[in-house]
């Protein structure tokens, strides 16, 4: 009898266990996804670095990361000691249009800002802002010969240093090369460049779908006179919810997954954090200017005048053999956007006598803040910087 008392007992206080843990987790579940929906802003980690705003004119600001007050930061789940401002050379982060600054600052133990600070780099960033359709006149000229030069002035005047360091994701990789080919300027000492087409018909399928543009882009032009720079760039500005979209759409797979995960690990407060951070930056893509679409579709994408060294910017021709700086260029294994033919093609045009290329894993995004960033581009990076720096 008292044995069947204390089975009843157990079976009472089994139940009562797995009811108490389907409650927790059902509040778990409820409060992550109200959250998650309606105060997403509050969980996002990114952009939490400190940084002074250096010169502004209304749309584009140069940014200056002062260095740190911790002794250490975490990478990941390594310490990475902070070292005093050992390095000559400042670096100046060049971004590409359409995205926001928070890629460069994603989380606490994956900002790229934050190391290269640890790493002893004077570090600079120029954000391009938030243009609206009055900027869609802007163009590679404006870009690449009007604001970047301005901005890297302002980098030489605050830093006292004339030699600098460029570095260059996608756009920004191709803005580093374009003003470096374009300016003649020889102090520029080191350029960084990651996942920047310079062939761009040989990037997988979305250069084999570019390559039957440029046949119908060619009967066009022949037959009718017609060209894309005829068209009024007001017409061709591209809001950033088109680009979160277009952005997602090169790997919908992926997109897709993202949120199916974020369904089945509502319960996990961490990874629903994360992905509000990750999601911060690709849902709230910046607008291109229209004047940017027609020179990128049609010089970069439809006629590849890279793939030949050179590209028409404005009135006159940027030719890579002008470049002459140290130049490190990465492409990733899993970039389906840029793939590493199309980036490596560099190569065969610069005239630096210290080149190097290297493809590492990870897409498009990945390479620049991907989870395996750090240890795959990051060290290598900041360590072949080092030795060039001083």
């Amino acid at each position: 009898m008292f044995r069947q008392q204390d089975l009843t007992v157990n079976l009472i206080q089994s139940t009562l266990q797995r009811g108490a843990r389907l409650s927790r987790q059902t509040r778990d579940y409820a409060g992550n996804a109200f959250d998650r929906v309606f105060r997403s802003a509050e969980m996002v980690l990114a952009g939490k670095t400190p940084y002074e705003t250096l010169a502004e004119d209304g749309l584009v600001s140069l940014r200056y990361y002062p260095p740190l007050e911790s002794f250490s930061i975490q990478l990941g789940d390594d310490t990475v000691p902070v070292e005093p401002t050992t390095h000559r050379v400042p670096i100046v982060i060049v971004p590409p249009l359409a995205v926001n600054m928070l890629i460069y600052d994603l989380f606490p133990q994956r900002s790229l800002v934050r190391y290269l600070r640890a790493r002893g780099f004077d570090v600079y960033l120029i954000d391009w802002g938030m243009p609206t359709r009055r900027h869609s006149h802007y163009n590679l000229h404006t870009y690449v010969a009007e604001l970047l030069p301005r901005y890297l002035d302002a980098v030489r005047q605050h830093s006292g240093e004339q030699d600098l360091s460029l570095h260059g994701w996608s756009m920004g990789g191709m803005f580093t090369l374009f003003y470096t080919a374009l300016s003649g300027d020889r102090h520029i000492r080191n350029a960084v460049v990651l996942g920047s087409p310079i062939d761009s018909h040989a990037s997988g399928l979305m250069g084999l779908m570019y390559r039957r543009f440029s046949d119908v882009a060619g009967l066009v032009r022949r037959h009718t006179g017609f060209r894309i720079h005829d068209v009024r760039p007001h017409w061709l500005h591209t809001p950033g919810w088109a680009n979160t979209i277009g952005f997602k759409l090169t790997n919908p797979i992926g997109s897709a997954m993202g949120y199916w995960e974020l369904l089945l690990r509502l319960g996990d407060r961490e990874f629903v954090t994360n992905h509000a951070t990750t999601s911060a930056f690709l849902d709230r893509m910046v607008a291109y200017p229209g004047g940017i679409i027609q020179d990128t579709l049609v010089r970069v994408w439809i006629d590849n005048q890279l793939s030949d060294g050179e590209i028409q910017i404005g009135e006159d021709m940027a030719r890579l053999e002008n470049v002459h700086a140290n130049l490190l260029a990465i492409a990733g294994e899993g970039d389906t956007m840029v793939t590493p033919g199309a980036a490596k093609r560099v190569m065969d045009h610069v005239s630096s006598s210290d080149k190097t290329f290297r493809v590492v894993p990870g897409g498009h995004m990945g390479i620049l803040a991907g989870s395996q960033a750090p240890e795959a581009s990051w060290i290598e990076i900041a360590d072949w910087l080092a030795e060039r720096s001083d």
